[in-house]
């Protein structure tokens, strides 16, 4: 027993010392970003991406290669000549049974049909493609934090606005007691306000939960612990108005969307792709030359058993006649991938245009919501403080209380959502149209 009081002792204690993080949106989106998951595979892709340029900028410097070699040879008769003249054979060459060999190679590309060129080409469209994309991802990842952020917001606030009820109904059930004690209402009055306390304590629990998911969701996206105590720190929401019309947020989202930009250059690297494929039509040209340590060296005669030292240099032309169609084949895949990068880019700006759209409508019905909201929780409040001053002097029934007290509950929540609904609407057009929000 006393371990177990021991053991508990210690998780309160342990519990009591947990420090609660503090965040604002600036702090959570910086924090977000460095610990995205999503951002370093995106930044691995621009790490390949820049690695492939630099694979592509070597092939056109000289290529320098070293080749060694050793080798045993079965034994064989000296190389001898026999002679009428000396009754004994003269011997030209003794069998050389251990050969070395040391090769220093340069080769350097003249001309390969402006492959390498145009691949150079295609490999720096593609790194600005991949670092768009990188920027796109960026922004993509900050909204999920935004979005994560004002969940936390609107849970927390709902839990408010509960307390706030409970308060309020245990005021009421006060005043009922009084009323039962004096016979002014009856025991089933006193039992619908216990009731309706009793549903909203259920409602909390529910909210409760929201809130400890909402929390869950937010330390997953700043890459904390999933059960980390945190706090949100920020001003109320206010309906802060968007202005603009639909044709000039079309207009920068098309001038400022990354996507675009970056399929533009991917369209860019398509067509050096495509004259990259065409090299194979043309001749390839090479400066060669080849240094040689061996023993024996083989352009020595007679050979000798030493190491000896020769050199070559030359150019070299190599062209395909006939490749049974391999040309024209990488040639019509480039083509067809060309094809599609440009469809790509169509349907890339469609949707865009139908992105814009929505949210331009979805930012204008939360507006909306937002002002009528408003017009209700002020028509609720008013209708329950004339209803509650006629129920402490009897002259409506505990019902319309209720009703009363559950019109403004409902008003305060949907005035809440209807504010934190507005304010992803807004970062979601302000997305859409290429903004930045980090």
């Amino acid at each position: 027993m006393k371990k177990i009081i021991f053991a508990l002792i210690i998780i309160f204690s342990i519990k009591s010392f947990t420090q609660t993080k503090t965040y604002t949106l600036d702090e959570s989106i910086k924090l977000g970003i460095e610990n995205s998951k999503v951002l370093k595979i995106s930044n691995a892709k621009l790490a390949i991406a820049s690695a492939k340029v630099t694979e592509i900028k070597s092939q056109r410097f000289p290529k320098l290669s070293f080749n060694a070699a050793y080798m045993r040879l079965s034994d064989v008769p000296p190389f001898e000549i026999s002679t009428s003249f000396f009754p004994t054979p003269i011997r030209i060459q003794e069998a050389v049974l251990n050969t070395y060999n040391f090769k220093l190679s340069l080769q350097q590309p003249i001309f390969t049909g402006f492959k390498l060129s145009a691949l150079n080409s295609a490999a720096d469209y593609n790194l600005e493609s991949t670092e768009l994309d990188y920027s796109k991802d960026i922004n993509e990842e900050a909204f999920k934090i935004i979005s994560a952020f004002w969940n936390i917001y609107k849970a927390e606030n709902a839990n408010k606005i509960i307390d706030e009820n409970l308060k309020s109904l245990e005021s009421h059930i006060n005043d009922a007691k009084s009323f039962l004690e004096n016979d002014l209402i009856t025991r089933n009055d006193l039992l619908k306000i216990e009731v309706q306390y009793s549903t909203v304590q259920l409602k909390k629990v529910e909210v409760e939960n929201a809130l400890e998911i909402a929390k869950a969701l937010f330390n997953k996206t700043l890459g904390n612990g999933i059960s980390d105590e945190v706090k949100i720190e920020t001003e109320e929401l206010t309906l802060n108005i968007h202005k603009g019309n639909f044709n000039d947020l079309l207009i920068e989202a098309k001038s400022n969307r990354l996507e675009l930009e970056s399929v533009s250059k991917r369209i860019l690297a398509g067509k050096e792709q495509l004259s990259a494929s065409k090299s194979g039509w043309y001749p390839s040209i090479f400066l060669i030359s080849d240094f040689y340590y061996s023993r024996p060296n083989q352009r020595i005669f007679p050979q000798k058993d030493q190491f000896d030292d020769t050199w070559d240099v030359g150019v070299s032309l190599s062209w395909d006649i006939w490749n049974w169609g391999y040309n024209s084949s990488q040639s019509q895949q480039a083509q067809s991938n060309l094809v599609q990068l440009e469809t790509s880019a169509q349907q890339l700006e469609e949707a865009i245009e139908v992105e814009v759209y929505n949210t331009f409508l979805n930012l204008e019905t939360a507006k909306k919501k937002v002002e009528l909201s408003k017009q209700t929780l002020e028509q609720a409040e008013e209708n329950y403080r004339i209803t509650n001053d006629k129920f402490l002097v009897q002259l409506v029934s505990t019902t319309d209380l209720l009703d009363a007290e559950t019109s403004v509950y409902n008003s305060k929540t949907e005035l809440l959502n209807a504010l934190v609904d507005y304010e992803l609407s807004r970062k979601r057009l302000e997305k859409a149209i290429g903004g930045k929000l980090y």
